[in-house]
């Protein structure tokens, strides 16, 4: 089993979080935040991914350090998971529908992180949750994780279905990257012989 365990703790916040990323999408979440807590577990579900966030964070000041606490936190778990990426199918890419709601997400594994992130609301909050920190959760997920990733909203009009499509197409992009490809569970996917 390829699991990572992380432990971070700052002056505003503090999380623990372990993934598995050869589960069942099994999860146990609590950020404090209930529409993040939401995505946290369709991000494990449609993954595979097993997913536990215990996160306690600044709230009574604002959303900003717990939300980008978990993304980083998440992120390393799942770079540690992931070792020297040994097997790794290293791409993946997923188109996620959501009721009128459509967006792509594409990533790469690279070791190298970089984001693109073609998504925009109408609403300044879903539930309690700022939605101008939905795209700093993504970007410090990417950059902690080492990963190029990049999401595209394609269309859509409810706010609550653009996110969740997001963490969908996410999810499902994210789990055929992470798969150990069977025709080469030996070696690391790249010429340069590390990632």
């Amino acid at each position: 089993m390829r699991k990572g365990i992380i432990s971070r703790k700052t002056s505003e916040t503090s999380i623990d979080v372990e993934v598995n990323l050869d589960g069942t999408g099994q999860y146990e979440v609590s950020t404090g935040i209930g529409f993040l807590d939401h995505m946290l577990e369709q991000l494990s579900r449609h993954s595979l991914i097993d997913l536990k966030v215990k996160a306690v964070g600044d709230l009574h000041i604002d959303q900003h350090h717990t939300t980008e606490d978990t993304g980083i936190a998440i992120g390393e778990a799942v770079l540690a998971a992931l070792g020297e990426k040994r097997g790794i199918t290293r791409y993946g890419s997923a188109y996620a529908p959501m009721d009128e709601t459509l967006t792509r997400c594409a990533l790469d594994i690279s070791g190298r992180p970089y984001f693109v992130w073609k998504v925009g609301f109408t609403m300044d909050r879903i539930g309690e949750w700022d939605t101008e920190l939905i795209e700093h959760w993504f970007h410090s997920f990417a950059t902690s994780a080492g990963i190029t990733l990049h999401i595209e909203n394609l269309y859509g009009s409810n706010n609550h279905h653009i996110v969740e499509s997001c963490y969908k197409a996410l999810a499902r992009a994210l789990r055929v990257a992470v798969e150990i490809d069977p025709r080469k569970a030996d070696a690391i996917p790249s010429t340069k012989g590390t990632l």
